[in-house]
């Protein structure tokens, strides 16, 4: 996974979320950085030439310091036309959105949810990659509740719990603390990146009575609250 963005701490973060989902991942913060890397990773069309592990996937800011993150893309694909194109960019535009999708697979709008950028590089390479490419993890299990973190699905005592990114991502959370408590700082911080929890949001109430109303209809009642503080799973 090529991820190329000129803003470091976006990179930084993508480039944490990508390899916790355990793919390999390399960034570049500029076109020329890109290309350098590239061309040691890349196969020649002509030669078939490769110098190291392939990339499957490239995540391409659209505006770049020296140049244009579509035109990029265009040289990547010249190179190597199965790999698997994602853009990002501040323009929502529709008129950006459909030329971006000329040049790739998928365009995601700033800011964006990480774990939605994840989901939807799953899913593009589940669409134009071999299964053999996308990263396995063994499903998050918590009593009755599972899971998949490879298709983004849940289920509880065995049967499929529709949720929206954002559910998904809130539940992950709490699965992934056990029986803690977690406080409401934490999740609005890790789940929905707040670095400063806006005193009036009542965001995560919001969610977790979702979530509740989801989860409940299949069984007792499994997300606790400790008023004051926090909410973590029974």
């Amino acid at each position: 996974m090529l991820v190329v963005e000129d803003e470091e701490s976006i990179a930084d973060v993508l480039a944490i979320a990508l390899r916790y989902h355990r793919f390999e991942v390399m960034t570049a913060g500029t076109v020329r950085e890109a290309l350098i890397l590239a061309e040691r990773t890349l196969p020649h069309a002509r030669t078939g030439s490769l110098g190291g592990t392939p990339i499957d996937a490239a995540l391409l800011d659209v505006m770049l310091p020296d140049g244009d993150g579509r035109a990029l893309g265009r040289e990547l694909r010249a190179r190597h036309p199965d790999l698997a194109l994602v853009f990002l960019t501040a323009r929502d535009a529709p008129a950006e959105i459909v030329g971006a999708l000329g040049y790739g697979d998928d365009y995601i709008t700033k800011p964006f949810d990480v774990d939605v950028v994840v989901a939807r590089l799953t899913a593009v390479l589940r669409r134009t990659r071999p299964t053999d490419v996308l990263p396995q993890r063994p499903p998050l299990r918590y009593g009755d509740l599972e899971l998949d973190e490879t298709t983004y699905s849940v289920r509880r005592a065995g049967r499929t719990v529709e949720l929206t990114p954002t559910e998904y991502a809130l539940l992950r959370f709490l699965v992934r603390n056990g029986g803690r408590i977690v406080p409401k700082e934490q999740l609005l911080r890790h789940v929905w990146q707040y670095e400063h929890t806006p005193p009036e949001s009542t965001v995560v109430e919001t969610y977790i009575s979702y979530l509740r109303r989801k989860l409940d209809a299949l069984g007792p009642p499994v997300i606790t609250t400790r008023r004051g503080v926090g909410y973590g799973l029974a």
